[in-house]
This record gives C-alpha cells, structure tokens and sequence, in this order.
C-alpha cells in the first residue's frame, strides 16, 4: 500500500467512524476504530523510517548484517508539547535535517525524548536533545543510566506521558521493552519500537532474529493488533492494522 492509498482508507475509516456507521464504505472496506477523537493529541509525524540490518523476508542470512541498521524515530505532538520517540541518527546536523523537513521543528522544541529499549540504534540520537527530559521505562533507564553513557539522567516512566500517551509494556524482543500508544483524529496508534520490526515480521507474528523470546513477541503483535489502528514498526513505515 503507498501513501496515497494509506491515507485514502485511513479517511474512508475516520469517515465511517464520524457517521458512527456500520455499513460498508464505497471501497466496500468497513473498519471499526479504536481510538478517540478527542484525546490532546494533535499529530504525529514519521522522522525516519528503519531499516533492518538483516532481513529474513528478503533472502538474507540472519547470521550477519548486510546494512547498518537505522530504527524508525517518531514525533507526537499535543497541547503544548512534543516527543521524540527513539532519536535514529548519530550526526545531530542529519537528525536536525531530518526534525526541520518532517516536522518545522527544531531540536530544541523537542520537550521529551522516549527510549523504547536498550539496543543502540534506538537511542544514538539522544545526545542531540540536551533540553528534553529523557525518559524510558523503568529498567531501560536503570540500564542506560548504569552505563554512564550520556551524562544525564534517564527519567524512569511507566504510566503515560502528558496524560495522552499510554506507556504499554510489550515484551519479548527484550523483556523491559515498552511502546507508546495514544489517540490521534479517532484512530488509535502505537508506537511499537521493535515489539514489531517491519510489516512483514508482523503478518507472521515473527520476532526478530535478536529476541530474547519468540512465543512472548507473538503474544505481544496479538496485544497490539487487539488496541491498533495504526502501527509504526521499528525499522519500517507505519501501517494500517487490519
């Protein structure tokens, strides 16, 4: 599906949820939504889409990678505020760049940066934000701040981010994973971070070669399908969930 086809049935199913409707549209695609309209956040916005450093889907042996991986970094946006979810890039004038061409913002009106887990590719960026609050789930900031990596505090958070945004945990690629989930214009997105890796890893409910367990990551894609209209993966575009 490319973006005009996306945004196409994303507006056939927030027009059939608006007319509180359960006939089918004129594309004959009939989607009960499970988000709110009214929920304090204003948009969200795709920084950069990942990419994975192997990819089973494509042939590739999964016993070394082929590419350097970059993950899918995130920006939601409310009243009064801004989170950047898992900074991707190491060179702070690309992810400036990058903030600037998505979004208009710049890097110092990031209010919070969110950490899904430990792995590196999720957080090279985070030396970029000086002014934010850092934030991750309770050992996911145990673990960075043990580290002494970056030479500021990692906020454990575990509830919700401006009362908008749910902090879901999403084991399975790692045990303390977490993923973000919040209502936008009645459709209820997740952030996922590696609880998917890609699309395809989500149609076979397949965690990714470096999970920590397999069984618990399908359990986890099963939690999200049940609560999503949209998923943004960790390393690939955002998608409809079906």
């Amino acid at each position: 599906m490319n973006r005009r086809e996306f945004l196409g049935a994303a507006a056939t199913a927030v027009g059939g949820h608006n007319k509180k409707s359960g006939a089918e549209s004129r594309s004959g695609l009939s989607l009960a939504l499970k988000g709110r309209k009214n929920s304090g956040i204003k948009r969200w916005d795709v920084i950069t889409i990942g990419n994975l450093s192997r990819n089973r889907y494509w042939g590739e042996s999964e016993d070394r990678g082929v590419r350097s991986a970059i993950c899918s970094c995130t920006v939601i946006s409310g009243d009064g505020f801004h989170i950047m979810v898992d900074p991707s890039l190491k060179d702070e004038k690309a992810m400036a760049t990058e903030l600037d061409r998505r979004t208009g913002l710049n890097l110092d009106e990031i209010d919070v940066v969110f950490i899904t887990h430990q792995h590196g590719d999720h957080h090279f960026g985070l030396k970029h934000f000086p002014k934010a609050k850092w934030l991750a789930g309770a050992e996911v900031a145990a673990g960075l701040n043990k580290s002494e990596r970056y030479g500021k505090p990692i906020v454990p958070a575990d509830d919700s981010l401006f009362e908008a945004v749910e902090i879901l945990s999403t084991p399975g690629h790692t045990m303390d994973h977490r993923s973000l989930r919040f209502d936008c214009k009645g459709l209820s997105v997740i952030i996922a971070g590696d609880a998917v890796a890609t699309q395809d890893f989500w149609v076979e409910r397949m965690g990714y070669f470096n999970a920590v367990d397999f069984d618990l990551s399908a359990r986890t894609m099963n939690k999200i399908a049940s609560i999503a209209d949209i998923v943004v993966p960790g390393h690939d575009n955002h998608f409809l969930c079906l």
